[in-house]
């Protein structure tokens, strides 16, 4: 499985896009995937995860309420929705895959996409 991630920018504080993460190969339905995002100067970080089957998510506290991870199947596609984004925010971020399938929750990445910037302007 390979991992493209798309949707990065410039963006407003309070701007609201949507990354996507578009996944080669058939069996990427069957894993938890999820994003993490790392800001200039610090360490990587997680954002957010969905299960295989998409009815389970979870979010770091910081930015609970404001993204959304969402997953379609069908188009082998995961999105992450950000709404009233910070300058905080500012980060390339990094869709993956869990190691285990039917996970529900990624705790070990095993694929990682090239990343997409986003940056946010006060």
């Amino acid at each position: 499985v390979q991992l493209q991630a798309f949707g990065g920018g410039l963006v407003q504080a309070g701007g609201f896009p949507r990354l996507s993460c578009l996944a080669s190969g058939r069996t990427f339905s069957y894993y938890a995937a999820g994003w993490f995002r790392q800001a200039p100067g610090k360490e990587r970080e997680f954002v957010a995860s969905i299960s295989w089957s998409g009815g389970t998510t979870s979010y770091a506290d910081s930015v609970k309420g404001r993204f959304t991870i969402s997953r379609d199947n069908a188009k082998n596609t995961v999105y992450l929705q950000m709404t009233s984004l910070k300058p905080e925010d500012t980060a390339v971020y990094y869709c993956v895959k869990d190691v285990r399938p039917q996970a529900v929750v990624v705790t070990t990445p095993d694929r990682w996409g090239q990343g997409t910037l986003v940056t946010v302007s006060s």
